[in-house]
């Protein structure tokens, strides 16, 4: 038997004097561990079939619900998620939601200020655009251009078989209008006459219906100094003055001329 003779050491462990000594020693370690390992693979198997036996409950996966296209454009929210919204003041059982602003009315706000930004750069900065006042003069141009193409087109179309004899306000201050300007040198501001024969009574040279009026500015007569009117006025505008002439029977302006003529009803 070999003897290992080991140094002075404190520890009793070591302090052994024959081979066969230290090889219980190592198969005492040796039996330990293995103990030691076997308890460790024992528990960790428990644990294993622990589990096994005992699975953790199985968390509810949490589902997005995607907001729909009128969701989105409204702000309105799902009812599962309206709990979200609830404010912390309720009044008798009735909860407040603190939903937000709804983008239309966003876009419709901010569009505003967009919109008043731009009028105020066009109108007001650049000056590009048209006022009120501009435009107003504008439309009253091509409202008179339109006025005078169908004054054109409507004059061209009377003449001493259709015409007749225009009532309303406006036709008849146009044809006094024409009066004052081509006739008050021969018949007076009040056609009372001079030159001319008086135009109020109820006696007439060439016949004092509507149509012999119109036919005597038309044509004139040469004969007595009175001109033709045709190639001055358009027919629109010697209807406008014979109407004019009809309304100032029986007004017996002072300084009347004598009558001339034959009286005729003015029908």
């Amino acid at each position: 038997m070999i003897r290992f003779i080991l140094l002075d050491s404190p520890s009793p462990f070591w302090n052994v004097k024959t081979g066969e000594e230290l090889a219980w020693m190592l198969l005492l370690v040796l039996i330990g561990a293995c103990v030691l390992l076997t308890l460790g693979v024992m528990v960790f198997l428990l644990l294993v079939l622990q589990k096994a036996l005992n699975p953790a409950p199985a968390v509810p996966a949490v589902v997005v619900v995607k907001p729909s296209f009128w969701q989105r454009y409204s702000g309105l929210r799902p009812l599962s998620q309206e709990h979200e919204l609830v404010m912390e003041h309720t009044y008798d059982g009735i909860v407040e939601l603190n939903n937000p602003t709804p983008p239309w009315f966003m876009a419709l706000f901010y569009g505003t200020i967009t919109f008043g930004i731009g009028y105020m750069l066009i109108f007001h900065v650049f000056g590009t655009g048209d006022v009120m006042g501009q435009e107003y003069g504008q439309e009253m141009a091509i409202a008179d251009r339109q006025r005078e193409a169908y004054i054109k087109l409507v004059a061209g179309k009377i003449n001493e078989n259709n015409v007749t004899a225009l009532v309303d306000v406006k036709a008849i201050g146009a044809g006094k209008a024409l009066f004052t300007t081509y006739c008050v040198a021969c018949h007076g501001a009040a056609g009372q006459g001079g030159v001319g024969p008086n135009l109020t009574d109820e006696f007439w040279l060439h016949g004092g219906l509507v149509k012999n009026i119109f036919h005597t500015l038309t044509e004139g007569v040469p004969e007595k100094g009175m001109i033709s009117w045709k190639k001055q006025l358009n027919p629109l505008q010697i209807q406008q003055m014979s109407s004019f002439i009809l309304t100032l029977k029986g007004t017996n302006p002072p300084g009347a001329k004598a009558p001339q003529g034959e009286k005729l009803a003015l029908n």
